[in-house]
């Protein structure tokens, strides 16, 4: 294995970082400078946990320390990533080597965690906002989970994690995949969409609400963007929990997903404030 950001560390946190909201029973979402990391499992049955993502670079051990202070001392069954840019790795192969637990990805994501390719550079010119601007610095290099890395099986289940699937969501990145759970329509969107207008400094770093788009500077099919939070709106979930930004629910979920789905040229795509 090996780690491309242990010498990467982004200038610019939140005033949220470091806080936990149980957004469900078994849903724990940790924010990390400006990231998500979520924890599903019941705290009764701490055998059964799974990680959604694995923050920031240099974040392991808030990770590992939440993770303890929830479930015990006992790992993880899996860590399943919805995507693979460094924001939702950063701290990916420390927990492994902590842990040893498998990693499950989307098949269309494999190449930029085996090793095999990078994506492409952030555009600063997607977006007038400060983070926007300085994302330039922000890396784009893949990573190598050598043996750890695992395919998302092609029937949309997800191994170690029942009652949930994952969906194809397309357009920020190639693989990018979020989880939805039928049953009460808990969704884990992943960059989808977030709840945050990321491009923003000041709403990034006071973490202003918003339901929007993925990352402009990193999305690179914005049809395919736009698809996929049309496809996440018809499924009416009644919770969600985003890469960035607080988890949101109810109705200011659905006004805020039906408002960005209608509106998506407007609200999400390079170009507009």
């Amino acid at each position: 294995m090996e780690n491309t950001f242990e010498d990467k560390r982004l200038p610019v946190t939140s005033i949220k970082s470091g806080e936990g909201i149980e957004a469900a029973p078994d849903i724990y979402c940790l924010t990390l400078q400006i990231v998500n990391v979520v924890f599903v499992g019941e705290v009764s049955n701490p055998q059964g946990w799974v990680l959604v993502d694995a923050g920031m670079p240099r974040s392991a051990d808030e990770i590992i320390q939440a993770a303890e202070k929830r479930f015990g001392t006992v790992p993880p069954r899996a860590i399943v990533l919805t995507h693979g840019h460094f924001d939702h790795v950063g701290a990916v192969i420390p927990l492994l080597k902590r842990w040893n637990v498998p990693v499950y990805a989307h098949e269309l994501e494999i190449p930029y965690l085996n090793g095999m390719q990078d994506y492409p550079p952030a555009d600063p010119d997607a977006d007038t906002g400060l983070v926007a601007k300085m994302s330039p610095v922000f890396p784009n290099e893949g990573i190598d989970l050598g043996s750890y890395l695992r395919k998302l099986p092609s029937d949309g289940s997800i191994p170690e994690l029942q009652n949930w699937r994952w969906i194809h969501t397309p357009g920020h990145t190639p693989g990018h995949i979020s989880l939805f759970r039928d049953e009460d329509k808990a969704l884990i969107a992943g960059d989808a969409f977030v709840n945050v207008k990321q491009e923003s400094l000041y709403k990034v770093i006071m973490q202003t609400p918003e339901v929007n788009g993925p990352p402009k500077y990193f999305t690179t099919d914005w049809e395919a963007a736009q698809i996929s939070v049309r496809f996440l709106e018809g499924l009416q979930p009644s919770l969600a929990v985003t890469g960035h930004g607080r988890p949101v629910s109810g109705q200011e979920l659905a006004e805020g997903l039906r408002t960005l789905s209608e509106h998506f040229e407007e609200r999400a795509m390079p170009g507009k404030k």
